[in-house]
């Protein structure tokens, strides 16, 4: 698909049903190279500058959903948050997105404002930096909670993934993809619906996390308070804990790679427990939630990994990274996971 279509002249023509009135000068194309979808920096002749988003994966009600409630937060969000959040463009007081459709091709984008960067994260923290990072995520989180009743209504829950990833694997296409593995796949989403009628998650309160925490998608002041988020791929309205897996990742002591692969191993390291505890100190966590740690893990495995993979990675990074879920990151869950350990830490 992309090596027939150019898809900034998909940018092109959402610019000009957006605003026809000023002029693009180039289309630049920013995108990670990791992720399947499309970034552009888009420079006008007035000498503007916007950004550009171009998605093809995925339902555009979704897409849509997402970004109404990612652009109604950021302009709600409280101090010190009021600027960490991209902000859309709007056209006529709603949020803009456009989409096209032909017979190759069924795409939309949204654009925003440039969003101002400080410092990026160090690849590999310090103590005392875990221990602000695990304050800043408590107090961002808090901020987001203090809105989430002015935020547009949500509708995608996490069940109704593991619900298509169900459904997925009883089609023809599914069940090529996924062969050899069909049935420890729907064991684990077996486990995932027990375990979290157990801990009660439809109890438990969502609040917007964006979940993919990498040190590549946010930037810290020079006192590494959080300055600036972008990259909204895997936002959603859930628990909190679904944003512990990556920054366990990002407190982890290997720091942050080039290649990558998402094991288990860093929720159960030292570190994490340090950013954990710094945490908790400041938006204390119910035993539920940390017994919820698990099942986040394991929904971003199922979800993220074996259910969109192949359509969110690029083939390199997809193919290594199902495989690995399936030899490493599913097997070892149950067998190397301890949250009693984590319980423990923070006196629950």
């Amino acid at each position: 698909m992309q090596k027939i279509i150019d898809f900034t002249l998909v940018v092109s023509e959402a610019w000009q049903e957006y605003d026809s009135s000023r002029k693009i000068r180039s289309i630049e194309d920013i995108s990670a190279r990791v992720s399947t979808n499309h970034v552009y920096r888009v420079w006008f002749e007035d000498g503007g500058i916007i950004i550009a988003k171009l998605s093809y994966f995925g339902r555009y009600d979704h897409f849509l959903e997402d970004h109404t409630i990612i652009n109604a937060l950021a302009n709600n969000l409280p101090d010190p948050f009021e600027n960490f959040l991209a902000k859309s463009l709007t056209k006529y007081g709603q949020l803009y997105t456009y989409r096209y459709n032909d017979s190759a091709l069924n795409a939309w984008v949204v654009f925003y404002n440039p969003i101002q960067i400080d410092q990026r994260p160090d690849r590999r923290q310090t103590e005392e930096h875990i221990v602000i990072l695990g304050q800043e995520l408590a107090r961002f989180h808090k901020a987001c909670k203090t809105i989430k009743n002015t935020l547009p209504p949500s509708f995608k829950q996490t069940h109704h993934d593991i619900d298509h990833l169900l459904e997925i694997l009883k089609t023809e296409t599914g069940q090529f993809e996924h062969r050899g593995h069909i049935d420890d796949i729907r064991r684990q989403c077996e486990l995932f619906y027990e375990n979290c009628e157990k801990i009660g998650i439809d109890d438990l309160e969502s609040i917007p996390v964006f979940v993919d925490w990498n040190i590549g998608n946010f930037s810290m002041t020079k006192d590494y308070r959080f300055f600036s988020r972008w990259d909204y791929d895997w936002f959603r309205m859930s628990s909190r804990v679904l944003d512990f897996y990556f920054f366990s990742r990002v407190c982890s002591s290997a720091g942050d790679k080039t290649v990558f692969s998402y094991l288990i191993d860093p929720l159960m390291e030292d570190r994490f427990l340090v950013f954990l505890k710094s945490y908790h100190e400041v938006y204390p966590l119910t035993e539920r939630e940390v017994r919820l740690i698990r099942e986040a893990y394991r929904f971003f495995i199922l979800n993220y990994v074996i259910k969109d993979g192949r359509y969110f990675f690029h083939e390199l990074y997809a193919t290594k990274l199902q495989q690995e879920a399936h030899s490493i990151y599913l097997p070892q869950l149950d067998r190397v996971y301890d949250e009693e350990k984590l319980l423990k830490a923070l006196n629950l």
